[in-house]
């Protein structure tokens, strides 16, 4: 490590190549905790080159433990966290609101490292057990069109470096990595980058794939469409701008779409927004990230009939189902 350290600290990049190997290594435990914070404490003071976040990518994938969703097309709806913004849990919302529509989700999560309730947070205070049992999470993906993946529980790198994450508090390279190393392999993502250079680098990955992506990136900061400001919108076939009105119907203020200060602050708001109870700026920020998901799958040719589709699913009660359904296969 002392020789890559050496490297980085004279402003050299890493090929892909080793970049793969020194992850490899940090997933077996090869380095010690302080040689592991050094390096991540690198990228925090320079951008990552593409070479380097596929070198990751490739070790994260080698090393993780495969789920095979028998054949079913899931989409995996994933913001790559580290905003800095504390919103409530709007994409694991949007995925139960997908799932209520009946379009499979395989959801893929962690604790927050750089916020108060990551997805694996809100989903072990709803009652979820973590698990990578490849024919449990099938039974779910099938009777609640839904699973959460624990991103440790598959890829050992995520757990070794899971306490320096949170010890550091802000955001690292994993946040990137996190979306891209989904171990069911879904169809179709909808990723939501926190910065225009993060999109460009996703979009550049992505279109190396054969899934149908959405990229997502609200221009005043967010890694989601938060309705406070235009989004910028990528997806395999070009980009655009989409104001508040033509995603969600209106814009909505910073502070309506705060997280609360707890776990279990989130989890509450959570329940409240499913069980329909959420305001109406809640409701409206969640449903234009569900609709943009539905749409990314191409089963709505307009994106405003994937909205009527994610409206149908939370007002009916059956995103809420889903969840019901889901935590009621904890044994």
């Amino acid at each position: 490590m002392k020789k890559i350290l050496q490297l980085l600290f004279e402003h050299k990049s890493l090929s892909r190549a080793t970049a793969k190997e020194v992850l490899v290594n940090i997933g077996k435990g090869v380095y010690n905790e302080h040689e592991v914070t050094s390096f991540m404490t690198v990228y925090l003071m320079r951008s990552i080159t593409i070479e380097e976040l596929q070198g990751f990518q490739d070790a994260l994938l080698e090393l993780c433990v495969p789920v095979d969703l028998n054949g079913h097309a899931t989409i995996d709806i994933v913001g790559t966290g580290g905003d800095g913004k504390n919103t409530f849990n709007i994409s694991t919302l949007a995925c139960f609101v997908v799932a209520g529509t009946g379009q499979k989700v395989s959801k893929h999560g962690n604790y927050g490292a750089s916020s108060i309730s990551g997805a694996s947070n809100v989903m072990e205070q709803l009652g979820y057990k973590f698990k990578n049992d490849a024919a449990q999470l099938k039974k779910e993906v099938e009777e609640a069109n839904i699973c959460f993946l624990h991103a440790p529980l598959f890829h050992p790198a995520l757990k070794t470096v899971g306490p320096i994450r949170k010890n550091l508090g802000v955001r690292t390279f994993f946040n990137m990595l996190g979306p891209m190393v989904n171990p069911a392999s879904p169809a179709f993502q909808l990723v939501g980058v926190y910065s225009l250079e993060m999109a460009r680098i996703y979009n550049y990955l992505l279109q190396q794939t054969d899934k149908a992506f959405t990229i997502i990136h609200g221009l005043d900061g967010y890694d989601e469409i938060s309705l406070t400001n235009d989004t910028k919108v990528i997806t395999n076939s070009g980009e655009r701008v989409m104001t508040p009105e033509q995603l969600g119907k209106r814009m909505v203020m910073a502070a309506d779409i705060s997280g609360g200060n707890s776990v279990e602050e989130a989890a509450k708001i959570f329940v409240k927004i499913l069980n329909r109870e959420g305001s109406w700026s809640q409701n409206a920020v969640v449903l234009a990230n569900a609709a943009m998901a539905l749409h990314c799958t191409g089963q709505y040719k307009k994106y405003d009939d994937a909205y009527a589709a994610a409206v149908e699913s939370l007002e009916s009660g059956k995103a809420k189902a889903a969840l019901d359904k889901l935590v009621g296969l904890q044994s």
